[in-house]
């Protein structure tokens, strides 16, 4: 069974950069949708950024010009590069694989805090 393992988070001060990577134990190939997801304190969930088939990307408006997201397929990672970081961007962030544009997948990383402050 497939598992997805976030690395990368952690303390920043405001105008930082991280970049959260998420490991597959297996090839990624068969996923259409991977997303990173995020969940800030007394917040819903959003989506952050989502990469489909044919390289297409979606940013959440927040987060565009600042957040990329990619893939590298020999390694089985999905990554989130996140530069001039903002308070605001604090929170859990997930990655997860098999989704839509509307709704997650299944198989979700064990999440990985983002802090974000002076």
């Amino acid at each position: 069974q497939a598992q997805l393992v976030e690395s990368g988070g952690g303390l920043v001060q405001p105008g930082g950069s991280l970049r959260l990577s998420c490991a597959n134990s297996e090839s990624i190939r068969r996923y259409n949708n991977m997303a990173w997801y995020r969940q800030a304190a007394g917040k819903q969930r959003e989506m952050v950024a989502r990469i489909s088939s044919g390289d297409y990307t979606y940013y959440l408006d927040s987060v565009k010009g600042r957040f990329t997201i990619s893939r590298d397929y020999s390694k089985k990672t999905l990554y989130l590069q996140m530069d001039n970081l903002k308070p605001e961007d604090s929170a859990v962030y997930y990655c997860n694989f098999g989704g839509t544009y509307a709704s997650p997948g299944s198989l979700w990383g064990q999440g990985s805090l983002v802090t974000v402050s002076s």
